[in-house]
């Protein structure tokens, strides 16, 4: 019997928006402080990014608007689904992104949640947010390398 590797590819939860709505400029691993519950919530595959974004405050990292599904088999002892839910960084982790966050006026957001050797992990990036023509431009770019890719198929 061969074991199924589960490690950073296989994603639980992406945050697909972020990508269209802001420009990532940095990503970085974190850890994750979860009740029991919402672990085997996870393992269900049931979590949505969308809308949820990191926040430090008073040298603490934490994970905003992330929905995790209450978890069908407990009934009294279930958590609250869109919970603050602290992430864990080192020191000097915190220290580099409290200061490119208030300096250059970025946002921290989570792109992926997964496991990884049985530890929850949240993949965060240090974005921009990017402007209405930005997103046109983008748009603009893609369909026109698809509408390439497209010809060039029909050519070989």
């Amino acid at each position: 019997m061969v074991k199924k590797k589960r490690g950073h590819g296989s994603a639980i939860a992406t945050n697909r928006k972020a990508f269209r709505d802001y420009e990532i400029l940095e990503t970085m691993e974190a850890g994750i402080v979860l009740v029991g519950t919402e672990v085997k919530s996870l393992r269900e595959g049931r979590a949505n990014l969308r809308d949820s974004f990191a926040r430090i405050t008073e040298g603490e990292a934490y994970l905003y608007n992330v929905h995790i599904s209450p978890y069908g088999q407990a009934a009294l002892n279930n958590h609250e689904p869109r919970r603050t839910r602290k992430l864990l960084l080192h020191k000097r982790e915190l220290n580099k992104l409290t200061g490119r966050v208030v300096e250059k006026g970025l946002t921290l957001v989570p792109l992926k949640l997964y496991f990884k050797r049985g530890k929850a992990k949240v993949e965060l990036a240090l974005a921009k947010g990017k402007r209405s023509y930005d997103k046109r431009e983008t748009l603009k770019a893609r369909t026109h390398q698809r509408e390439m890719d497209a010809a060039m198929k029909k050519f070989r």
